[in-house]
């Protein structure tokens, strides 16, 4: 239920709790327009994702830098996107306008922005080839056409895999929560990582506990592996409104929910 209601599957949560017979404390009609953000955005519709945004919470954007850029920053990937694949010819004009007045402010605030930038502004020069086989292959879930893709846009692929409009609306829904004094995630994923956090640290003290401990949630250990390297695919990472991961995957945090002494 509370994964249902944190990721916002409202619908999900409602009939969950009818067959369980349980009374739910959240309001239902108020998830909804953390669905409807979603949705937007999923469907690359970023300026109505914004609007939405603003009309929810004014002060969001304004005070969470990093979320506002790669909203935009994304809504100018879709603006490159259409200029590909339209007969419009003016679409490209648009897409640079649109970075020159929306995005170019950012850069000098911080090197990430900047560099990301350039990452987005550089799949202006992917023929026009590439981006009609990329729009083939967001249809098909192949194999071989995710390996085109990553051929024809190399280190640029990620920006034009439907992952990253996935990723942009979790961060969202995430500082959504947090604005409204709500957890950030679902407690499953929190407990995830505790889970594994609290798994290494047995093994850093050589504790006697199984060679293998998967969970089967292959690609949940592998982003938590990811994250503890230190790898983040180059791109700016969301954080809290002040700048600093309000994840709280701290030690001591994490620690509360095992019976390891930290």
């Amino acid at each position: 239920m509370d994964y249902l209601i944190t990721e916002g599957y409202p619908s999900a949560a409602e009939k969950f709790a009818a067959e369980a017979n349980i009374q739910p404390k959240t309001d239902f009609t108020g998830i909804q327009e953390r669905v409807q953000i979603r949705e937007s955005i999923h469907r690359g519709d970023l300026q109505v994702a914004i609007e939405l945004i603003n009309e929810l919470n004014p002060d969001l954007l304004d005070t969470d830098k990093k979320l506002h850029f790669s909203l935009l920053r994304l809504q100018l990937v879709e603006l490159i996107r259409q200029s590909f694949t339209s007969s419009d010819p003016t679409l490209v004009g648009q897409a640079i306008e649109f970075a020159q007045n929306n995005l170019a402010p950012y850069a000098p605030l911080d090197a990430q922005f900047k560099h990301d930038l350039e990452r987005a502004m550089a799949l202006l020069i992917v023929p026009k080839e590439s981006w009609n086989q990329a729009a083939s292959s967001s249809r098909s879930s192949s194999s071989a056409a995710a390996a085109q893709v990553q051929n024809d846009f190399g280190a640029l692929a990620e920006l034009v895999d439907p992952s990253l409009r996935r990723k942009v609306a979790k961060d969202v829904n995430e500082a959504i929560l947090q604005s409204q004094d709500q957890r950030r995630e679902a407690n499953i994923r929190y407990l995830v990582r505790a889970r594994a956090w609290a798994e290494q640290l047995a093994r850093e003290k050589k504790l006697d506990i199984p060679e293998n401990m998967s969970l089967g949630l292959d690609s949940d250990e592998r982003a938590t592996a990811s994250r503890s390297n230190g790898h983040n695919g180059g791109d700016t990472e969301m954080t809290g409104n002040n700048g600093e991961d309000n994840t709280r995957s701290d030690d001591a945090e994490l620690a509360r929910y095992t019976n390891i002494p930290s």
